[in-house]
Order: structure tokens, then sequence, then C-alpha cells
């Protein structure tokens, strides 16, 4: 439940940011009659989000025991690919986020287009959300909404504080250690798919060779809370990709993950601190 709830409160926050900047240059600009507009747009993308997910889940439910595992093993690294590229573009363009949402809404006139607007903006959040909790969901469909409904209730509670209430809160430092375990969740992710996908490829007879033998096996009974499936296990397995058995494949492909994607969002968001406390020097150099 820990992983399903970390993306979708990150997923509902950023939509709710975006939306939040929205109102806010309507309201600067004076056209607060497109408000409404914007509500709507946003509405509409939920809808088509809830008809993804039910898509997916009559998908699923269709499949035999051998196509899941393909399902499964695809959706998963599915999923590693788009999350992946969603935290290196919000370390490496996320101070972009209100000039991309004044760009596309200054020019729209028209409650159609700002509405589209609004579509577009919370959509993309809706269709990411969807694609990363689809591999939690096929494993375990109620911790998968009872996580992502308690992501999307925080979310609300903290931007409503934010935005209505004026609470500080340090975003930089939220997005980067939320992005940070995004990638460790991703890892995690990366694994479980490669292991999937082991076992289709074994189940249609193809030999892998040493890479699909064990690398390593953890003599843990299936009641002990330090199985993957126990109290403790589960989180680890969520955030650090835990399993009480490995392929050697699995453990190549999650390890190299994280050995290149922990230091990349790392870096990124370096670089834009560094290029903040440039910009920021400067400005006071100039006002002295």
């Amino acid at each position: 439940m820990l992983g399903q709830f970390v993306i979708t409160f990150r997923e509902a926050f950023e939509a709710m940011l975006l939306m939040a900047i929205l109102v806010m240059y309507l309201h600067r600009t004076g056209r607060v009659e497109h408000v409404r507009s914007a509500i709507y747009g946003a509405l509409g993308a939920l809808v088509a989000g809830g008809a993804l997910a039910a898509g997916v889940a009559v998908l699923y439910g269709g499949l035999g025991e051998g196509s899941r595992e393909l399902f499964e093993g695809v959706a998963s690294l599915l999923a590693v690919g788009v999350l992946t590229y969603m935290v290196y573009w919000m370390a490496t363009k996320g101070s972009e986020i209100h000039r991309e949402v004044e760009r596309k809404v200054s020019s729209s006139r028209s409650h159609l287009a700002v509405a589209a607007a609004a579509f577009v903006f919370v959509v993309r959040e809706v269709i990411e959300t969807v694609l990363f909790l689809t591999p939690f969901a096929a494993r375990d469909a109620v911790a998968t909404g009872t996580g992502a409904l308690a992501g999307v209730v925080l979310a609300g509670a903290l931007s409503y504080g934010i935005f209505s209430l004026g609470m500080r809160f340090p975003l930089r430092s939220f997005f980067y250690y939320s992005s940070m375990m995004l990638v460790l969740i991703a890892g995690g992710l990366a694994g479980y798919g490669t292991h999937e996908l082991i076992e289709y490829a074994e189940e249609q007879g193809y030999e892998l060779g040493w890479l699909g033998e064990p690398a390593y096996t953890l003599n843990i009974p299936p009641d002990s809370p330090l199985h993957q499936n126990g109290v403790v296990g589960s989180v680890l397995a969520v955030l650090f990709g835990y399993t009480v058995k490995a392929e050697w494949l699995r453990v190549l492909v999650h390890a190299t993950y994280l050995a290149i994607a922990l230091p990349a969002v790392h870096l990124a968001y370096a670089s834009r601190r560094r290029v903040h406390r440039k910009a920021h020097a400067e400005a006071e150099a100039e006002a002295a």
C-alpha cells in the first residue's frame, strides 16, 4: 500500500499544483469567469482516467494465467519508463511549470480553450497514475485502491493548506525527496517486471541459462513478517524491491537501474539548486 500511496500522492499533488497555478493566473488576469471552465476540464480528465482504469481492469481480467504474467511484466517495465521520465522531467524542468501553464492559457480566450488546457494538465497526471498503479493493482487491488485513496486525500489536504490557508511548505525539498523515493519504487518495479517476464519465458519453453537461476534464496516462511508479503517485508519490497528469492537477471536489472537513475536524478536537482542560487545572488547584487 505504501508504494501506491506515494505514487498517487505525488501525482495528485502535481495535478492540484497545476490547477492552482491555472486558477491563480485566471484571477490575476481578470478572467474569473473562466475558472468554472477550468474545473470542468479537470473533471473531464478524471472521467477519462477512470475510463482508462476500467479498460485496463477489463483487459487484465480477460487474460489467461500465462498472459497475465506477460501483461504484468510489460506493464511494470512500461511504468518504470514513464515514471523515470516524469521524475527526471520534474527534476530538470520543474521550475518552468508556472511559465508552461501561463503560456498555454495566455492565448486561450474562450471557455472551451481554457477547459481543454485544464484537461490536458490533469489528464497527463491521471494517465501516469493509472500506468504506475497497474502493476500494483494486478497483485493487490484492495491495497492499491486504499493507498491511492489515502494519497489523493493527503494531496488534497496539503493543497488546501498551501493555496487556501497560506501554509508554508518546502516544495523543492518535497519534490527532491519524493523523486528519490519514486526512483527506489521504480527500481523494485523493474525487478518485479523482469521476474514476471522470466516466468513467462520459462513457461513458453525459453532457456535463459544462468540469468534465470536464483541469485539468492532466503529461507523465510510465507507467514513470517519478514517475508515479502509480510508486514515488514512488504514495506521493504515496495521501497527497495526486497524479495525472498530473486533470479540473476532480476538482480542485475534492478541494480543497474538504481545505479543510473539515482545519481542522475540527484545531479539534476543539484544542478537546479546551483542555478537558483546563482540567480538569487545576481538579483541581490543588482539590488545592492
